[in-house]
């Protein structure tokens, strides 16, 4: 995803530690994630549901994009379900 700038939530940051989450897994899978949901209706800005593979280690991230600016916001990153999403970890299943 492109972003001119990226922002970082308070929450985001506390996930990262709590969740063993790098600084540069977050920025791999902002510019080599694949977008695999879409919210055009969040506010105050879309968002949009990435999906990387780091190691094998599968990871979930929500970036909040002000499309007039181009500014991006990074709202949470976490290993997703496996009780909840499929086998490639794209689609939900509950």
């Amino acid at each position: 995803m492109i972003c001119n700038r990226i922002f970082f939530s308070d929450h985001i940051i506390s996930q990262m530690f709590r969740r063993n989450i790098s600084l540069d897994e977050v920025k791999f899978i902002l510019d080599k994630g694949e977008v695999i949901k879409e919210y055009q209706d969040d506010k105050p800005y879309p968002s949009f549901l990435l999906f990387g593979l780091i190691d094998l280690r599968p990871l979930h991230l929500l970036v909040a994009k002000d499309i007039e600016t181009g500014n991006c916001i990074m709202v949470t990153v976490y290993e997703p379900d496996k009780n909840v999403w499929s086998t490639d970890f794209k689609t939900k299943i509950q």
